[in-house]
């Protein structure tokens, strides 16, 4: 009896591990923060609200799944000059560069698709938190002072819990979108041109009326003038 209830014992332990151990190895899609310092991104050790970058500072956001045994960085390496250098501050402002990397495609939600990673210069006042620098360069959405949504990706979901491991391929550096590349693709996007060609076309279709409606009144008036 007293072998029975040991070995009952000893199951229901080793039940209570493997439970634990599993609970430790969930994973959860998540915006990480992240700052670059001495060569290297590390996470940031205080949420956004209470952290104040300094002039100069860059600052990283990342859409992963990961759990408490792996940190999903930016795919990014120092890219302050990339994106800031055509940026000026006045006396009582800073620059602050900040990458957003949606992630992998792996790291979506089902149905959605991660937009390309890009870096914008935050000009802010000095004392700006890193939670003001991120609005300032994107349509954030909170929950609780946590940062759920970015740029309207994820579209719904905060921190969501994920069936499986996380990810073991981080994925290729990525080539960031700037602002300027934004505007030159707007610049060069083929429905922009067709757009306006229609138009130029509506314009003349137009015009061509015009001139036909003038021209059979002309032509009215005359025939009335001879039989006068």
């Amino acid at each position: 009896m007293r072998l029975r209830v040991l070995a009952t014992l000893a199951i229901a332990a080793l039940l209570s591990i493997t439970l634990v151990s599993n609970a430790h190895a969930d994973a959860f899609r998540y915006w990480g923060y992240f700052q670059w310092s001495d060569g290297e991104w590390t996470f940031a050790p205080t949420g956004p609200a209470d952290t104040v970058p300094a002039d100069g500072a860059l600052e990283g956001w990342r859409l992963a799944v990961g759990d408490t045994s792996s940190t999903r960085l930016p795919r990014t390496g120092d890219v302050f000059d990339e994106i800031c250098a055509a940026a000026t501050a006045d006396d009582d402002e800073k620059r602050v560069a900040v990458v957003i990397d949606y992630g992998t495609t792996d790291d979506a939600p089902d149905g959605e698709t991660p937009p390309d990673a890009r870096g914008a210069c935050a000009v802010v006042p000095q004392d700006a938190s890193g939670a003001d620098v991120l609005t300032a360069v994107a349509e954030v959405r909170f929950d609780q002072g946590m940062a759920c949504g970015l740029d309207g990706y994820p579209a719904t979901e905060c921190s969501s819990q994920v069936d499986g491991a996380a990810p073991t391929d981080d994925g290729e550096d990525v080539t960031l979108v700037l602002p300027a590349d934004a505007a030159d693709a707007d610049v060069d996007d083929p429905d922009s041109e067709t757009t306006s060609d229609d138009n130029r076309a509506v314009a003349l279709t137009i015009g061509l009326a015009i001139i036909v409606l003038i021209a059979t009144g002309a032509i009215l008036q005359a025939r009335r003038s001879r039989r006068r």
